[in-house]
């Protein structure tokens, strides 16, 4: 059962959440915060795995909320959830270590879907600001230098399976693209994450945005 917290100064929204949630029988909401200081608080008392983030909230917002979550012991996957797709957010977000970035009209059927892929370790992101993040990382130049002086140790295939992580898909969706079996592509994610320096797959989906590879 994957435990979920629901951050969101609107009460209207979080009853939503709620009701969207209930349909997964193995999500389950543990709690709601309403303020980025509760939000931090919530995730010490309740230890959710996944925690769904509003940004723009009075007070500590969801941005700040995510970085003091990150620094915690064992911290609990943080997925954004806004009604603006703003870039710098994104940007911002990752460099947080936030599991993903999704616009409040996502649909319920692949609201929960990626809350699933992102309890397994995964990032997602909205199609927008997938499409933006690269764009946006290219003003760091100094950034995108050294991401792509890592990336270039890279083999042809490791670097396709890196695109693929950093465009938020599973070990069995790259499997499915690149036609390996689901255990061939384990082998080389985790050769590709010790050769890139990167402790998990939020890591290596920073350092490919970072980089500006396409992930469309």
């Amino acid at each position: 059962m994957t435990k979920v917290l629901i951050v969101d100064d609107d009460r209207l929204v979080c009853a939503h959440l709620q009701i969207i949630l209930q349909d997964a029988r193995d999500l389950t909401v543990v709690g709601v915060a309403h303020d980025g200081a509760e939000a931090v608080e919530s995730v010490v008392r309740l230890a959710p795995d996944v925690v769904l983030m509003d940004l723009h909230m009075p007070g500590v917002d969801g941005l700040t909320a995510t970085e003091r979550i990150a620094r915690l012991p064992d911290p609990p996957r943080v997925i954004a959830l806004t009604t603006f797709d703003l870039d710098q957010y994104v940007v911002q977000l990752i460099d947080a270590d936030a599991a993903g970035f999704l616009l409040k009209d996502t649909a319920p059927e692949d609201l929960i879907a990626l809350i699933r892929v992102a309890a397994r370790g995964h990032t997602v992101l909205s199609p927008g600001p997938t499409k933006r993040l690269a764009a946006a990382s290219a003003q760091h130049q100094a950034t995108r230098r050294h991401a792509q002086a890592k990336i270039a140790e890279l083999t042809e295939r490791e670097l396709q399976i890196l695109t693929c992580i950093g465009a938020g898909l599973s070990n069995a969706q790259i499997a499915e693209r690149v036609h390996f079996s689901e255990a061939t592509i384990k082998t080389y994610v985790s050769r590709m994450l010790t050769k890139l320096d990167c402790a998990n797959r939020t890591q290596a989906a920073r350092l490919a945005f970072h980089a500006g590879l396409d992930l469309n």
